[in-house]
């Protein structure tokens, strides 16, 4: 009996002696309940979850910043979910076998380490199975990763550790609670608290800001938000609000000179961009000859009169009408009462020197006359080569306008505008418009946080990494004194 006695203690020694021989039994007994306790139920609503929330994110996810930056979130969302509920309930659940297993032998460390293994492959599967459901509902991921040259790969490994670094947060929260019912009364505050405190979509006040230090969500929201280059993705609101407010009526009175100086205001970039508009371009003489020679209105140009045909009566008008001519009209000849104008005025009246009258000082001349004379078309043949440059700007005729003394003289009279601002829009450009606020809202809204550098995604990787063993070792501590337990 004492040969049998101290046979089974001697077995007991072996089968307890060593770490290493007890991580593989646990992790093989967690690999049994995988299968035998429905575990793998996880993966199906990891799938589903990663499903639903796909179908919202495909269309402007990594497209606009608003999108992405939501996109990200919705992402650590899921990860965070998936990983806080694969293990809440793995401890308190057998609470009883752990403290009696312990009590004969079993070390706290290969417990909870053997339970780090098993959790990093299911967090390892989960992160396949989102990452394969998104893109089978339509999530367009970009294609160009910052450290492994592949944007999937980079974002799988910052999803898992998101999910890894939740899972051993749950576990930690399963080693303090004595029973699931407990487990699962604390999982909705941590999950709020985790997502209230992310600092990314929920504008926080300044004395909570330090609570984001103790949040896995604050450096999973950063990193994928920075993987994703959400600082330079377009700000695609501002656009929405344009298209929307197009017909929106605005106006106001305004001076001459206001308007001016707006139009002058070389500082504002639309405004800037509008006056290098050009109004011309360069054009040789032989383009001005071909373009005068099928002009209609140059053709009924050249008809135009520049002499008169000029007759002896049409002189003797104006002698009669002239001014500067009264002493002439006023002269007399023979007799006092016969003067130079009742002679002409007696002339005009004279039905006998009518032919005489009517006899023309001057043909008729028009410019199409002078042109010939000049010999313009053999002129313009000569030279048709020579540039003439007829470039000109919106803002050179600005300047030119303000400059003129007539409108300077007006520069304080007020002018009652009534318009859309589509109407308004378009004397720029739609397309400028929206470009430039959506450029001034992206400045606005850049946080130096997510900008896509490898120092940013090494340094939150780390930071989760951080979590992972912080909660690990508190899992481990906590497990520590479970033989104090009362019940």
């Amino acid at each position: 009996m004492s040969d049998m006695k101290q046979k089974g203690t001697r077995q007991l020694a072996i089968r307890h002696r060593g770490r290493g021989s007890q991580v593989i039994i646990y992790f093989g007994k967690l690999l049994r309940m995988f299968v035998y306790q429905n575990d793998w139920k996880v993966l199906p609503m990891a799938a589903l979850i990663a499903g639903l929330v796909g179908m919202v994110l495909r269309i402007a996810c990594f497209v606009t910043m608003e999108a992405t930056l939501m996109g990200s979130f919705a992402l650590v969302c899921v990860a965070i979910w998936n990983g806080c509920f694969n293990s809440i309930q793995v401890i308190c659940r057998e609470r009883d076998v752990i403290k009696r297993e312990h009590r004969s032998g079993m070390h706290i460390s290969s417990y909870i380490l053997s339970h780090m293994l098993y959790q990093a492959l299911l967090c390892l599967a989960q992160t396949a199975v989102t990452m394969i459901v998104t893109q089978i509902v339509g999530v367009q991921y970009p294609s160009q990763g910052l450290i492994t040259n592949s944007f999937l790969v980079d974002i799988g490994i910052s999803i898992f550790l998101i999910s890894y670094a939740s899972d051993m947060l749950s576990l930690w929260i399963s080693a303090l609670a004595h029973n699931t019912t407990t487990a699962m009364t604390i999982m909705p505050f941590v999950l709020i608290f985790q997502l209230v405190f992310s600092g990314g979509m929920i504008p926080l006040p300044a004395w909570t800001e330090p609570l984001t230090h103790f949040t896995i969500s604050n450096p999973a929201l950063k990193l994928i938000a920075t993987q994703a280059d959400t600082n330079h993705r377009p700000y695609a609101t501002i656009a929405t609000l344009v298209d929307r407010m197009r017909d929106n009526e605005i106006g106001g009175t305004f001076t001459v000179g206001q308007v001016l100086d707006v139009l002058q205001d070389e500082n504002n970039p639309a405004i800037a961009e509008l006056r290098t508009r050009q109004l011309g371009e360069k054009f040789t003489l032989g383009q001005l000859q071909t373009a005068l020679e099928n002009s209609a209105t140059f053709a009924s140009f050249q008809q135009e009169h520049i002499l008169e045909d000029f007759t002896i009566a049409d002189l003797i008008r104006v002698i009669l009408e002239s001014n500067e001519l009264q002493n002439l009209r006023s002269f007399s000849l023979f007799d006092p009462e016969v003067t130079v104008e009742s002679v002409l005025r007696s002339a005009l009246e004279s039905e006998d020197l009518k032919p005489i009258l009517d006899t023309k000082l001057v043909q008729m001349t028009t410019v199409g006359d002078v042109l010939t004379a000049v010999d313009a078309k053999g002129v313009l043949e000569q030279y048709s080569g020579m540039e003439i440059d007829g470039t000109f700007t919106i803002g050179q005729a600005v300047d030119l306008i303000a400059s003129n003394p007539d409108v300077t003289a007006m520069r304080d009279r007020e002018i009652t505008v009534t318009a859309t601002l589509g109407k308004l829009m378009d004397l720029v450009g739609q397309d400028k418009v929206k470009t430039f606020l959506e450029d001034r809202a992206a400045a606005a809204n850049y946080k130096p946080e997510y900008e896509l550098t490898e120092e940013n995604i090494v340094g939150y990787w780390s930071s989760l990494i951080l979590f992972i063993f912080i909660f690990a070792l508190l899992s481990t501590v906590t497990l520590e004194f479970i033989d104090k337990d009362k019940r």
